[in-house]
């Protein structure tokens, strides 16, 4: 008689586990070689770029020979690191018994995916600072660049901003410009001239007479006299001008200048005043003086709107630059998640191999 066995004994008998379709330690293992690979690299590209430029003319590279050789340093990191990640995470993932090859192949490729997603998210936690500094290199030296230009054009651009004491120091070239003392052809000198006096030569003494001092200092000639001027009756006295100020007024025709600009017109009230100003400190005519605040109006707006031109070129160069920069870190990194992916599988068949 035939025994059957108990079903109890049956279900204490041992059962083969199996493994699961996705191996995380395979993958963080090959997330942690690739951010590794990466940061090694990285910090070799900034020693070899930082050795390629110079801040002296005709040294080093251009900056854009430096552009060029950035963005394809970042492509070859990305390659090479998540390439060695996903090798990793293909070859050190669990064998797979009874599966069939095509879903072998899509699980290899998916291993090396998440190993490239992996390092990626942790390179951007704690290299972003580095990448940023990288790529966006051009861009920063060439927005200095521009600042530079437009610090030494005078940054009329500024005074539109709030601070009231930055914006004088701004105007100042322009302001000092309204009080300077020029003296024109057809004006009459400030200072009235002394007539020449005729000499008249000493009358004859009579004979027999001694002659005195007067007569003994007249017998020398005409040139060499200097007479006493006669005082004039204060009635006839010419008036002098009256003596400018020792200060012209800086900061009121600056506060004049900054008002008009923010409205775009200089009124013609404060082109009356400000050429008063100027001629009392100048000499000017009254029509000389207000042309001259004029034509100082005129010059500090065509200094402004050149300074927002150049503002504006300098800003969109550096938007360009990112935007080179942006799209270009794009492609890297699907540069990398394709070659961690393909390697991940050349790294599975090498492990299903042994």
């Amino acid at each position: 008689m035939a025994l059957t066995p108990s079903p109890v004994i049956d279900d204490l008998v041992p059962v083969a586990a199996t493994p699961h379709a996705v191996s995380w330690p395979a993958i963080f293992a090959g997330a942690a070689g690739a951010a590794a690979l990466s940061l090694i690299l990285l910090v070799l590209g900034t020693g070899l770029g930082l050795s390629s430029v110079s801040p002296w003319v005709q040294q080093g590279v251009s900056a854009t020979t430096f552009g060029v050789s950035t963005i394809v340093w970042i492509c070859f990191t990305q390659i090479v690191a998540s390439g060695m990640g996903g090798y990793l995470a293909g070859r050190l993932r669990t064998r797979w018994v009874d599966t069939q090859v095509d879903e072998i192949y899509f699980r290899d490729t998916a291993h090396g995916f998440l190993a490239w997603a992996v390092a990626s998210l942790a390179t951007a936690a704690l290299l972003t600072s580095v990448i940023a500094s990288i790529v966006g290199g051009g861009a920063q030296a060439g927005a200095t660049v521009a600042a530079a230009g437009m610090s030494a054009a005078g940054s009329v651009t500024s005074q539109a901003a709030d601070k009231q004491d930055d914006r004088s120091q701004d105007l100042g070239y322009f302001v000092h410009g309204l009080f300077r003392e020029v003296t024109s052809p057809n004006a009459t000198p400030g200072a009235a001239s002394t007539p020449a006096a005729a000499v008249a030569p000493s009358a004859p003494s009579p004979s027999g007479a001694a002659p005195s001092e007067g007569a003994a200092s007249s017998s020398l000639p005409a040139t060499q006299v200097q007479p006493l001027p006669s005082p004039l009756p204060a009635s006839a006295a010419t008036p002098l001008p009256a003596a400018p100020s020792a200060e012209p007024p800086i900061g009121e025709a600056t506060g004049i200048f900054l008002n008009a600009l923010k409205d775009g017109s200089l009124p013609a009230d404060d082109v009356s005043y400000l050429g008063q100003r100027v001629a009392e400190h100048t000499g000017l005519n009254a029509a000389d003086a207000q042309k001259r605040v004029t034509d100082a109006f005129a010059r500090v707006q065509i200094a402004t709107r050149e300074a927002e031109t150049t503002a504006r070129a300098a800003a969109d160069e550096a938007r360009a630059a990112s935007a080179k920069g942006a799209l270009w870190l794009f492609l890297s990194l699907l540069f990398g998640a394709f070659f961690a992916s393909l390697a991940a599988t050349f790294g599975g068949r090498q492990r299903d191999a042994f």
